[in-house]
């Protein structure tokens, strides 16, 4: 609902759809900071009719967001909405769709268990059914898995410290975008809310580990981090995931790193490479990462990947995506060695008890 009080700039959605977004592909413009700033201030206020939202929104889709108007967003989006309860340790923070995946199992917490085990503590974040896709996400995976996903930040921060993973659930960090479920079912495709809401990072870590579609799409997510005057992140990977999630697919993942002091990193100080699941002794194709029930099938892998009772694609799956996870916060120099942390706390029980904890916390 919009505040009474709230003092608003000049640029109501209706004249920036006038003047700068909305008219059309060739003369649309981009908003600068203070109107994006104001746009999207006007929208968690409940402020726009759907018609008038809903029009700002696909000529946003089609002009494509500039790093300075999602670096808004996520400023505003922080103010207003994002309860941030950090634990005491800094963990990586894993930012996927929240509108789920169909086809291919969901690895991030079997990942985040195993790579917790090594010691690198992770923390995963989501809604529920989120538009556009509405399918499984993190939560769940978790729910299927019995373990308790409805957490008030400081219980998610907790979780975090005294289990090593943590899951923070966006109705209870977020409430602002998720009052705003309603409005992106009815709009039918995506908009900036999926993009900037898995920048949330609600645990207030430093290190961002993200997915995406294609490498400007990355880049432009990290050009998002620096440019925002509120994010806390010092470094972000950004990987072409299976169904855009955070899950490395079989064959090639592109992989844009930040910052970078690699003789090939761009101006901004991102480098870009790839792995290469052969390179590990990995012989996976996409199709033996695919499950007919994705929550419960990806529940039923976590537990048994962890536990050390696979050795499959899954398990060299989950592995090699908890080696990045132990890579991202710099807990080893190189895959291979995340890969061999990986590893052994599968075989010494370690990543089995985190998960046991997390079911039982």
């Amino acid at each position: 609902m919009a505040q009474a009080t709230r003092e608003y700039g000049e640029w109501p959605l209706k004249r920036l759809m006038t003047e700068v977004v909305g008219s059309g592909h060739k003369s649309a413009e981009d908003m600068n900071r203070e109107q994006a700033r104001d746009a999207f201030l006007r929208t968690l206020d409940g402020q726009p009719d759907e018609t008038t939202l809903g029009a700002f929104w696909l000529a946003n889709r089609w002009k494509r967001n500039t790093p300075e108007e999602l670096a808004a967003f996520v400023d505003v989006m922080a103010e207003e909405s994002v309860a941030v309860e950090a634990p005491s340790t800094d963990p990586v923070d894993c930012g996927a769709n929240y509108d789920g995946k169909h086809t291919s199992a969901i690895l991030g917490v079997a990942a985040g268990a195993v790579a917790a085990g090594a010691g690198t503590p992770v923390v995963a974040h989501s809604g529920d059914r989120v538009p556009t896709q509405k399918l499984d996400a993190y939560k769940h995976v978790l729910d299927d898995l019995g373990v308790e996903t409805d957490l008030t930040p400081g219980e998610s921060a907790d979780m975090v410290d005294d289990v090593g993973f943590g899951f923070y659930y966006q109705p209870e960090f977020n409430p602002g975008v998720d009052d705003l479920w309603e409005r992106r079912d009815m709009m039918g495709v995506r908009t900036f809310v999926n993009t900037i809401e898995t920048l949330a990072n609600p645990a207030d870590a430093d290190v961002h580990l993200g997915s995406f579609y294609h490498l400007a799409f990355a880049k432009r997510m990290i050009k998002t981090l620096k440019t925002s005057e509120t994010s806390g992140v010092e470094r972000a990977l950004f990987f072409q995931g299976m169904e855009g999630y955070d899950d490395i697919r079989p064959g090639a993942t592109v992989v844009a790193e930040w910052p970078s002091d690699d003789a090939e990193a761009d101006e901004d100080g991102i480098v870009d490479y790839e792995i290469r699941t052969s390179e590990y002794g990995m012989d996976m194709q996409a199709e033996d990462l695919e499950v007919e029930d994705v929550a419960a099938d990806s529940a039923e892998i976590t537990e048994a990947v962890v536990a050390g009772e696979r050795d499959d694609a899954f398990s060299d799956a989950v592995e090699l995506n908890a080696a990045l996870r132990i890579y991202a916060r710099e807990d080893v120099s190189s895959l291979d060695d995340g890969l061999a942390e990986a590893r052994a706390a599968i075989d010494d029980g370690s990543a089995a008890a985190v998960l046991d904890d997390l079911i039982d916390y």
